[in-house]
């Protein structure tokens, strides 16, 4: 088969798309002939390298992926060939205490496919049975493929760790990202005043598009004074931040007395100075988040299959273009996701 790969760390340019051996599906797994599949920026961390993480070589990045169920191992009874699913990228060997509670999120083992294991931006790709949700008909290839990563880890980080409620205000930033734009529509879906931020006019409207009431240039002022002044000095419930050490300072002084932080990434950096003594003295919360259970999961792209939440593709290119893939994502060009299918299917 043909599949995105690279054997060492590094630019764009250690990516390639090439022969690679088929695979074939261990007792618990499925093999999927993959129709199309998506980046996420999970995908340029693990290609640049990420602290502790020691990959196999060569590698073959990618946790989201969608397409229909070649063959199946020996034992798994739940798909047959001919479904069409979709892939859940979150693991964990199961038997520790969080998983037999309901949330192997918390696993001490508990991984990513395509970051710490090979991932599905291939032809074809071995996965888990546990790891794929079926795909209603009807849901085209682009939408499936999307959809899974980020829809599960807004759902889990708004709805589940940052329990929002109808009528709190909630400020979004990165809205034009695969999780930003997904956290948006959650946000208005749940009832919540949305407050949103992106660096350009074009990305601004397309949230509001997706639901945002407010809408902040963040190259052009400071939000968190922007959100002292739209909300009369209060600050909004909670703010949804994934970006890191840039932002880190002004999302806590964004937040009204009590209010909530939730994180689930940190593209600009995981070590950012922050304000202890606001925190305490505001008696702030701050909270992690990662992936979402599989219950959690199904229950978001349920919304999304029936057309409720919409993932935006801003752009679908050949796998062998994988690395201009990568530069839209590492430029930040455009908003939502982007979308790679198999030469083969073109």
């Amino acid at each position: 088969m043909q599949a995105v790969q690279f054997d060492s760390h590094g630019d764009r340019d250690v990516l390639e798309y090439g022969e690679f051996p088929d695979p074939e599906p261990d007792r618990d797994e499925v093999v999927i002939d993959v129709k199309a599949a998506a980046l996420n920026h999970l995908d340029i961390w693990t290609r640049r390298g990420l602290p502790g993480v020691d990959l196999d070589m060569p590698h073959i990045p990618g946790s989201d992926a969608a397409g229909v169920v070649a063959e199946v191992g020996d034992g798994v009874s739940r798909f047959e060939p001919g479904d069409r699913v979709a892939v859940l990228a979150g693991k964990s060997g199961g038997g520790d205490e969080f998983t037999r509670k309901g949330d192997p999120t918390l696993a001490p083992d508990f991984h990513i496919i395509g970051e710490h294991v090979r991932g599905v931006h291939s032809e074809y790709a071995a996965v888990p049975a546990e790891n794929l949700t079926p795909v209603p008909e009807g849901v085209d290839w682009e939408t499936a493929a999307a959809s899974p990563l980020v829809f599960q880890t807004a759902w889990r980080m708004l709805r589940d760790r940052g329990d929002l409620k109808a009528g709190e205000s909630v400020l979004v930033l990165g809205a034009s990202g695969g999780v930003g734009h997904a956290a948006v529509q959650i946000a208005d879906h749940a009832g919540a005043e949305v407050f949103a931020t992106a660096s350009s006019q074009e990305k601004l409207e397309y949230a509001e598009e997706l639901g945002a009431d407010h809408t902040i240039n963040y190259e052009e002022t400071d939000f968190a004074g922007e959100i002292r002044e739209l909300t009369d000095g209060r600050g909004v419930d909670m703010v949804v931040d994934h970006i890191g050490a840039q932002t880190w300072q002004d999302s806590l002084k964004s937040l009204v007395k009590g209010g909530r932080v939730v994180t689930c990434g940190a593209t600009t950096g995981g070590n950012p100075e922050t304000d202890i003594n606001r925190i305490f003295w505001n008696q702030l919360e701050v909270i992690g988040s990662t992936m979402a259970t599989p219950g959690q999961a199904d229950e978001v792209l349920d919304l999304v299959w029936e057309g409720e939440l919409e993932p935006r593709v801003r752009e679908t290119l050949p796998m062998s273009e994988i690395d201009r893939a990568h530069e839209i994502i590492e430029n930040r060009e455009g908003f939502g996701k982007v979308v790679v299918v198999p030469d083969s299917e073109l």
